[in-house]
């Protein structure tokens, strides 16, 4: 079992490469060995594309060696035609006479039905390797298929005494919290996700372009809660560099080339509202930015998965104040003079 962990690692390793640009699949990582060696490996780069398994097939230079080999994957292979063959039928094809999983897609299409074939065909399968660390390597896969909602993760940045801005009403100019490289993870942190989110009076307040330009990857889908429909059309928010979708009270909203308005009901279910209106939309992740207000709506809706909180040294004594948020961290990561606190969300 030891061995297959081994190369299970190297499977969740390679998973990885894919955060960002797979949506709406799952990452995932597969690896070939023969002999103690890795012959072949791969990962799902974009969906659409080949998936990991057809990668890791592909590269080995001697097909022969694969009817002696086993092929390691962290999710169970798929069983259903999509936008590309099942993978399971290509290991069958090659005769790939063990199959080591991470874990089961519970996705309905596949759900069991590729081990079951896998099976049916002779294949040796061994389940559940590693199964924690594959099962949380896509849990904005697994979160947006069992919640019926997208992944959420809440972000901020507060002064050590507990401020998100200082009171600068009608200023031109923004006041940085966190240090030039915590504002650069964050731009990671948004290529990572498909979709970032914040209130009116953010947007009013800093004019945001809510993108990603710091760092290399995809920018993420703008959504704007704007009640009603405030903000004007010369904001970042919407050019055209990222689709921007603003959820409003008001009606007959004119929608642009890279904005669109979804007219929604500004009541106590507001934020699930939003959520589902995402989920139909097949938005698997959000990243929600601000300000205190809209991020205190989804704290106290029990609606979030992770909350990540960079604290700086310095403070302002008054200002706005951040969220109110009672949980404890999980680990703690140094960047500078800031810290970031990772918390992870227990329903009390």
């Amino acid at each position: 079992m030891i061995e297959h962990e081994i190369y299970m690692k190297r499977c969740l390793q390679l998973a990885k490469n894919g955060l960002g640009t797979t949506y709406p699949n799952p990452l995932v990582g597969s690896v070939i060995v023969y002999n103690g060696k890795i012959i072949g490996e791969g990962w799902h780069k974009k969906a659409g594309e080949p998936h990991a398994e057809v990668h890791a097939i592909n590269s080995v230079k001697n097909k022969e060696l694969l009817s002696k080999s086993t092929i390691y994957v962290s999710l169970e292979p798929c069983s259903h035609f999509g936008k590309t063959p099942p993978c399971a039928n290509l290991i069958i094809e090659h005769k790939i006479p063990k199959v080591v999983i991470g874990c089961i897609d519970s996705f309905s299409e596949v759900a069991g039905k590729g081990v079951e074939k896998l099976k049916q065909a002779g294949c040796e399968v061994i389940l559940n390797v590693l199964e924690a660390a594959c099962l949380s390597i896509n849990k904005r896969f697994f979160t947006f298929h069992t919640k019926k909602r997208p992944y959420i993760i809440l972000k901020w940045a507060e002064t050590s005494d507990g401020f998100i801005a200082p009171f600068i009403p009608n200023s031109k100019t923004s006041f940085a919290i966190s240090n030039d490289y915590s504002r650069q993870l964050v731009h990671k942190y948004r290529t990572e996700e498909q979709a970032i989110l914040v209130g009116t009076t953010t947007v009013l307040n800093d004019n945001p372009s809510l993108d990603s330009r710091d760092w290399f990857g995809q920018h993420p889908t703008r959504i704007i809660i704007d009640k009603t429909n405030k903000i004007p059309d010369e904001f970042n928010v919407k050019n055209k560099k990222n689709p921007t979708i603003i959820f409003t009270e008001e009606e007959n909203c004119l929608h642009s080339i890279n904005v669109t308005y979804e007219r929604t009901q500004f009541d106590t279910h507001l934020i699930s509202n939003i959520l589902t209106n995402l989920f139909e939309k097949n938005i698997q992740s959000v990243i929600v930015e601000g300000g205190t207000h809209t991020l205190q709506q989804f704290i106290n809706n029990h609606l979030w998965d992770e909350a990540r909180v960079f604290i700086a040294e310095n403070k302002i004594l008054d200002g706005v104040k951040s969220p109110d948020f009672n949980f404890t961290p999980e680990k703690t990561i140094k960047i500078k003079n800031n810290e970031l606190k990772w918390c992870y969300f227990t329903k009390p």
